[in-house]
């Protein structure tokens, strides 16, 4: 019995505006990603009214990640639910630098995480493999608490990125050609974590932000809507 769950990532940050690498680092929401999410929780509270069902809200606890969902849980009236497991992954030292920045000053340590190494991990942070596995025990007991459910869980670019590789049985140094969008929807079918069956549904979803890319004088809102793949978590 699957579990469905809207996985979204977090609002526009200033870090997300400049590609500097957040990782574990608690930074707020930016006004426009404050927009983004209130944007968000109206087209969701608008589903639900029209019949969509919404169990619970489960959020990474890092603080634009609580900004984003707050909206959400108050719109439907739903209480937020904290998960630690649902943070984005730790990059270490890499943290607070762009990536010029961290090739300047951690040159060896770049030219390996370039390399796509799934066992590499930055100093003091974590590697992509440890952080999958860290992800995949994190929503083991979110759908094991919602069997045939559906539920939010408002999270970071890596976390989406992790279970787009899952869904779509993805190597973990496989090049990443797929959007990973600010309060992006993101829906997926998950059946059996441990077996990593999943379907993706919808991904990229970012509908509810469309007139921004039509009538905004902000450029950056308008970026949400055609960030590259390479685009800072």
């Amino acid at each position: 019995m699957a579990t469905q769950i809207l996985f979204i990532r977090h609002g526009e940050t200033a870090w997300n505006r400049i590609k500097r690498i957040q990782g574990h680092m608690d930074i707020p929401l930016a006004e426009s990603g404050i927009d983004q999410a209130r944007r968000l929780a109206q087209r969701l509270a608008a589903e639900v009214k029209e019949g969509a069902r919404l169990d619970a809200v489960y959020s990474s606890d890092l603080l634009r990640a609580q900004q984003t969902a707050q909206p959400i849980g108050a719109a439907l009236g739903l209480p937020l639910q904290l998960s630690e497991g649902l943070r984005e992954r730790s990059y270490g030292a890499f943290q607070g630098y762009d990536s010029a920045q961290i090739a300047e000053r951690f040159p060896n340590e770049y030219a390996h995480w370039q390399s796509r190494d799934a066992g590499f991990a930055p100093p003091q942070g974590e590697s992509q493999r440890a952080f999958y596995h860290r992800v995949l025990q994190a929503l083991a007991p979110l759908v094991a608490a919602h069997p045939g459910g559906r539920i939010a869980c408002v999270t970071h670019g890596g976390v989406l990125d992790c279970v787009y590789r899952l869904a779509q049985r993805l190597s973990l140094d496989a090049p990443r050609n797929y959007a990973l969008l600010n309060t992006s929807l993101n829906v997926v079918d998950v059946v059996d974590l441990e077996g990593e069956v999943a379907t993706v549904v919808s991904w990229a979803d970012v509908a509810h932000l469309a007139d921004l890319a039509e009538g905004s004088q902000d450029d950056t809102l308008k970026d949400v809507l055609r960030q590259a793949p390479e685009a800072g978590r």
